[in-house]
């Protein structure tokens, strides 16, 4: 095969999988949105919500973390780190359903840890992402701001004022990011696509 037709051919790759990752982005605004809406409407009256709400974020990060090995596939890309992910979201949803029996204090140390861990791999992806498709500048930010956050949520689990509709902040900076990084990579996507 000639270099210019191996060029061609990852060219296309990079900018089918900088357009997959555009759509998981949207995809993980829309949920973050819906999730910030509904911590902001339930969890100051009701337990049972707020419950719910709480254990779904990790678990959805599972899906999103799959959806976004699924994106990567046959690009070359190491997907270890998403696998990481996936297996801390699916311990933390566990562990989340668990400490909440304990209190709210012990579910949002469990959630900080969460934001903690999965803000490093975010920022490691994106980091490595950088490179090949561009458009990762908010996901880079967005890791490392999750990871100050986890830090946040750990130190102030017991202040009298933290409760779990303090982490629509946290998710709704999440979709921020996801947004500009969605929006940034479709015109990576066409600047790839141009070559």
């Amino acid at each position: 095969m000639s270099a210019n037709k191996t060029l061609i051919i990852e060219t296309s790759a990079a900018a089918n999988t900088a357009r997959e990752l555009r759509k998981l982005y949207f995809t993980r605004v829309a949920f973050s949105v819906t999730w910030v809406i509904l911590v902001s409407l339930l969890a100051k009256t009701s337990f049972t919500a707020a419950t719910i709400l709480l254990v779904i974020y990790p678990l959805w990060d599972v899906v999103g973390t799959f959806l976004d090995i699924r994106a990567n596939q046959g690009n070359g890309t190491s997907v270890t780190p998403q696998y990481v992910n996936a297996a801390i979201s699916i311990v933390t949803t566990l562990a989340v359903g668990f400490a909440i029996t304990k209190g709210v204090p012990a579910a949002l140390i469990v959630f900080g840890g969460w934001a903690l861990l999965t803000g490093l791999i975010q920022l490691v992806l994106g980091l490595k992402r950088r490179k090949e498709f561009g458009g990762q500048w908010p996901m880079i930010l967005s890791g490392g701001q999750s990871m100050l956050a986890g830090v946040s949520f750990i130190a102030m689990a017991h202040s009298p004022n933290m409760g779990i509709a303090n982490l629509a902040g946290y998710s709704a900076f999440g979709a921020f990011y996801y947004l500009l990084a969605a929006i940034r990579l479709g015109k990576s996507a066409k600047a790839v696509a141009g070559n």
